[in-house]
């Protein structure tokens, strides 16, 4: 038997590389041996990614793109296919569990420095993936065909009316109609299930090899080729198999529990997986109270609802996503590690998620005045973060730090300037503290205080 499998495995090694890829990418690929909880999330975003090719194909064998039939094809699937609901459920959940996978692997990029050099273009693709899992997911909103469905891809697809121009002819391109109708289910229909997956597959395998080609990054930011023993092997490195493998399968267990108790117990999350209006055929007669995005695009949707300038609104949404590729550029600090950064970066990072999650719960809110005002100022902290990780990226004087405060200062204060209105002024004024108190004091406390010193890196990788 092992002279047989000894005797294929060459006759396939003679044809294509197999034994090569295996000893590249797992067996013989060392990866640092200090990984932490925060390294499972890249296995784990393949992990859902399977679950949403292969109930995808399974959902396509019903489902009509059809804007008369999509919908009873949707309820047809629910209702009387063989374990249809299932499919539905697998699906639906595992596109919310896509981003949040993501998001905490873009976190965790973002806590130990993982876009430093040399990894720019690992991060770049990265953000790219990000980006066509946006469009996927739009995409895939509108297919459907509920009410929240059919009113989120209308004024989603109107956004690009904004731009001065080509808005209109553009708008009505992606559509390929002057409504959204069955042309624009059709297309959508199409872009979701070949052309993005298609994309999507590709990047992934370019992230995957670009990630082999400069190692992986650890928590303490320590590059371990550098420090390699007599045969080339880092010192401070293990095969990622089997030893994170097996690791690797663990947390895919524990993810797969929490997964399924979602899709058995509450696959609609009480309306953030799937909404309400969702489970109501579409109605260009009758608009939804309060049309909002699915969880995920709601941080972008607050910073876009917050500006009332429509074109404005559109260009800060689009700088919200943009501003992550120059990340690496942005911040130049020597330390890569949030272990070793100073205190002051430490709070930053935090905060930064804080406004992140706190705009994500504004974009699902109506639009009262308070709330909006909330978005703008939590919107100033959203970029504000890359504003002082520039200031953070290397020692500064105390004359930069005040330069930086005064033009952000003016900047806000042109800002309320133009937006002013008398009757919301008290509530103006309140809320200036935040943006106010923020700058004041990141900037600030470096120049008295040492509370923005980082600690020295370690040569060699620590046990923690």
């Amino acid at each position: 038997m092992n002279g047989t499998r000894t005797g294929l495995l060459s006759w396939i090694d003679e044809r294509f590389p197999l034994t090569k890829l295996w000893n590249e990418h797992l067996a013989q690929y060392y990866a640092p041996k200090n990984f932490n909880f925060w390294y499972f999330f890249g296995s784990l975003a393949l992990v859902v990614l399977i679950v949403q090719f292969l109930s995808g194909i399974w959902l396509a064998m019903y489902y009509k793109p059809d804007a008369q039939f999509a919908f009873s094809s949707v309820e047809y699937i629910m209702r009387d296919v063989e374990w249809g609901w299932l499919i539905r459920y697998l699906h639906s959940t595992g596109a919310s569990a896509f981003f949040v996978v993501v998001y905490l692997h873009m976190f965790r990029g973002i806590l130990y420095g993982s876009y430093k050099s040399p990894r720019e273009l690992l991060w770049l693709v990265g953000v790219v993936i990000y980006v066509v899992l946006m469009a996927e997911a739009f995409m895939g909103y509108l297919l459907p065909w509920g009410q929240m469905s059919y009113w989120g891809a209308q004024v989603i697809i109107s956004l690009f009316g904004a731009i001065p121009g080509i808005g209109e002819a553009l708008t009505t391109w992606i559509r390929g109609d002057y409504v959204v109708s069955d042309a624009t289910l059709n297309r959508f229909f199409a872009l979701h299930v070949v052309a993005l997956p298609i994309a999507l597959l590709g990047l992934i395998v370019v992230h995957i090899m670009a990630l082999h080609e400069v190692g992986s990054n650890n928590p303490d930011g320590v590059e371990i080729k550098k420090n390699k023993d007599e045969n080339g092997i880092p010192r401070d490195g293990i095969p990622f198999h089997p030893y994170y493998s097996v690791k690797d399968i663990m947390g895919v267990a524990v993810f797969l529990f929490l997964f399924s108790f979602v899709v058995f117990f509450v696959p609609e999350m009480g309306g953030w997986f799937l909404e309400h209006d969702n489970f109501v055929p579409a109605d260009p007669l009758t608009t939804p109270e309060h049309i909002k995005p699915l969880w995920y695009f709601t941080p972008y949707y607050a910073i876009l609802r917050a500006i009332p300038d429509k074109l404005t609104g559109v260009l800060a949404m689009g700088l919200a996503i943009v501003v992550f590729f120059f990340l690496p550029w942005i911040d130049r600090h020597p330390v890569k590690s949030v272990r070793y950064r100073s205190p002051l970066f430490k709070l930053l990072l935090a905060l930064f998620a804080v406004t992140f999650v706190f705009l994500g719960y504004l974009g699902t809110q109506p639009a009262y005045p308070v709330l909006s005002e909330l978005g703008l100022r939590f919107s100033e902290l959203y970029f504000g973060f890359f504003v002082l990780l520039w200031a953070y990226s290397r020692d500064r004087s105390a004359g930069v730090f005040w330069t930086t405060l005064l033009v952000v200062l003016a900047v806000i204060g042109v800002i309320d300037w133009i937006r002013f209105d008398p009757s919301k002024s008290t509530l103006m004024m309140v809320s200036l503290l935040i943006p106010v108190v923020y700058f004041v004091g990141f900037l600030v406390l470096p120049m008295l205080t040492r509370l923005n010193e980082s600690r020295p890196v370690p040569e060699r990788l620590t046990a923690k």
